[in-house]
């Protein structure tokens, strides 16, 4: 069940980014969120509003997107944050990475986090 979830994710979210992308390949790093049972909304909020923030202190960044899970099938296996970074090389990927602002994040979202799953793929037509 957990491979044919992250097949059809896997999927879909390489259709969505074949439809936007332009002629050129990007990387495209996923970020997918569950949170530990008891987290406030109040909580979550300070998390979404921190990961929000990375695009504007990380230059490296070409595009982001999120968004929270509205799948009808059931398949989210409870995670129910989506975070979509675009990067132009795996040269800016690995500056993001240990960037300071980026470990500060998760220093925000460690208490709450439960499980994260990350996907990163170079786009392909």
């Amino acid at each position: 069940m957990k491979k044919t979830f992250l097949a059809l994710f896997l999927a879909l979210f390489t259709f969505g980014a074949m439809a936007q992308s332009s002629s050129d390949k990007v990387l495209r790093h996923v970020v997918l969120f569950k949170f530990k049972d008891g987290t406030t909304a109040e909580q979550v909020k300070k998390v979404e509003d921190a990961f929000r923030k990375l695009p504007t202190q990380i230059k490296e960044i070409k595009g982001f997107e999120w968004g929270t899970n509205n799948s009808p099938e059931g398949h989210d296996q409870g995670f129910t944050h989506c975070f979509f970074l675009t990067f132009a090389s795996e040269a800016d990927r690995a500056v993001y990475l240990p960037h300071p602002d980026h470990k500060a994040f998760g220093k925000v979202l460690g208490p709450y986090l439960d499980k994260v799953l990350v996907v990163d793929y170079w786009t392909q037509k």
